[in-house]
């Protein structure tokens, strides 16, 4: 764990870290451990327009180095040009986790995803669906699975 779960860097962290993964973004190397405990200041814009710069270079058809760009804007307090909430939305940055929610909701409709599931979550660098039985399921497994076989082991005892 980089931060103490009740620090101010954690709670910025967790805002965008699906995002980050979804782009590409390692958090167990240790170049980007380490830029990201040595920045002092400034995380959030850096997290920021590191987002904005990788869909940037993905809508012009370049070349992307993920880990690198984060690096950089870590060590040199990169500041967002164009930020946009809305960009949470865009399909590249959602983790497979949100689109298997987006898709539970769309298959099984809204009341009965929000019966079946508690969270879908980050555990150990793996999502994690987390079911009101008290089950769990790897994302990766349940998209393998698919959507008829977890509801049944999602309403099973």
């Amino acid at each position: 764990m980089l931060w103490e779960e009740d620090s101010i860097e954690y709670d910025i962290f967790k805002q965008y870290e699906r995002a980050l993964i979804a782009l590409g973004i390692d958090f167990d190397r240790e170049d980007v451990q380490d830029a990201l405990l040595a920045c002092t200041h400034g995380l959030e814009d850096a997290l920021r327009r590191t987002i904005e710069y990788i869909l940037w270079l993905k809508e012009h058809d370049r070349e992307v180095f993920a880990n690198a760009i984060l690096v950089q804007a870590l060590q040199n307090q990169w500041k967002p040009k164009n930020w946009q909430p809305g960009y949470f939305d865009k399909p590249d940055l959602q983790s497979i986790g949100q689109k298997w929610w987006n898709g539970a909701a769309k298959i099984w409709g809204w009341d009965i995803r929000n019966q079946l599931i508690a969270d879908v979550c980050y555990e150990n660098g793996k999502e994690l669906i987390k079911f009101m039985n008290g089950k769990s399921l790897l994302v990766e497994t349940a998209w393998r699975w698919g959507w008829e076989r977890v509801r049944d082991y999602a309403t099973s005892k």
